[in-house]
């Protein structure tokens, strides 16, 4: 098979659009789709302050390499869990990334901050802790933001994961979730702007751009992602996809172009009204934001149960470590 722009041998093959490239083109060809995304939804603009959400797996890694090389003012922003061994060579990933490309590193090490791990906050509330991670995550990725100025938060969610998220909540309608989901989600009073560049690209061409530019990731999957639905949903649209190539873009593209302009039309005035939090001061629907009730009740339980010593006070604000800087 040669590549679709010149004679040599092709390297990768891209099934859902009929195509083939070689090295060369084939990182051309991932950078254009990174552009057009953000091109046709306004995602970023060259002046911006991009604060890039950083796993230290190839998604965000590959993301944040797609940015530098387009001319995007970009800082990493990662947060570390506390899963035991895992979240340690997350970080080195990110680090080494960082570092030899001598790019600006946000660390918020959770234990550090707010005295528990992921682990530790799933068992003391008896929540899942992919439901809990996520929680924390999307509240310090945007009080970060909003504190230090960036004018928007660039997270690595791909094809895979947003035709896996319409799926769920197709088969559940979840009409408040299906109206939200998309490529970006737009400022509001205390929200950063969020983006996401790669929705346009699959897990396998992730791969392939990670490891053609040998970038360095975190190559295990968590350890508490075993049994998640979303696995689910990705793994029967994998056996549709495999049978009819292009099937993933085609779900969600229809749905963003045809369906969810009807429901947000049909469901305007119905949005929750938002107010400021009377712990931490940032939106939410009730008197307190659900990350507030979420620690408090972890650290309330810790304490009954002589799990920390000292004074159990929950303060929402993270602790930064500028890890890197330029």
């Amino acid at each position: 098979m040669k590549c679709k722009k010149c004679d040599r041998k092709a390297a990768v093959e891209v099934r859902r659009q009929g195509l083939a490239f070689c090295p060369e083109h084939y990182l051309e060809w991932f950078e254009h789709q990174v552009t057009r995304a953000i091109k046709r939804h306004q995602m970023l603009r060259h002046r911006d302050r991009v604060l890039v959400a950083v796993s230290g797996g190839k998604d965000s890694i590959a993301l944040w390499e797609a940015l530098r090389r387009l001319g995007y003012n970009t800082t990493g922003l990662h947060i570390q869990l506390g899963i035991d061994g895992y979240s340690k060579r997350a970080l080195e990933a990110t680090h080494r990334y960082a570092t030899e490309r001598g790019l600006p590193l946000i660390v918020v090490d959770l234990k550090e901050a707010y005295r528990l791990t992921i682990p530790e906050l799933a068992e003391l509330t008896r929540r899942k802790t992919c439901s809990v991670c996520g929680l924390t995550k999307r509240y310090v990725m945007n009080r970060v933001a909003v504190e230090e100025g960036f004018d928007v938060v660039a997270t690595g969610h791909n094809l895979d994961d947003e035709a896996s998220v319409l799926l769920g909540n197709t088969l559940h309608w979840q009409t408040d979730a299906l109206v939200r989901q998309g490529p970006l989600l737009p400022a509001g009073e205390k929200l950063a702007k969020r983006a996401k560049p790669l929705y346009l690209l699959t897990e396998r061409e992730i791969l392939a751009y990670t490891l053609l530019r040998r970038l360095p990731y975190q190559h295990e999957e968590c350890p508490f992602a075993a049994g998640a639905k979303s696995l689910v949903y990705k793994e029967a649209l994998n056996k549709i996809e495999t049978m009819s190539p292009g099937t993933k873009q085609a779900f969600l593209e229809g749905y963003l172009k045809k369906i969810q302009p009807l429901l947000q039309e049909g469901l305007k005035g119905e949005a929750p009204e938002l107010r400021a939090c009377e712990r931490c001061g940032y939106p939410t629907t009730g008197p307190v934001c659900a990350f507030c009730k979420t620690w408090d009740l972890a650290l309330t339980w810790a304490k009954r149960k002589d799990l920390l010593p000292g004074a159990t006070v929950f303060e929402a604000k993270p602790k930064l470590t500028f890890a890197t800087k330029t």
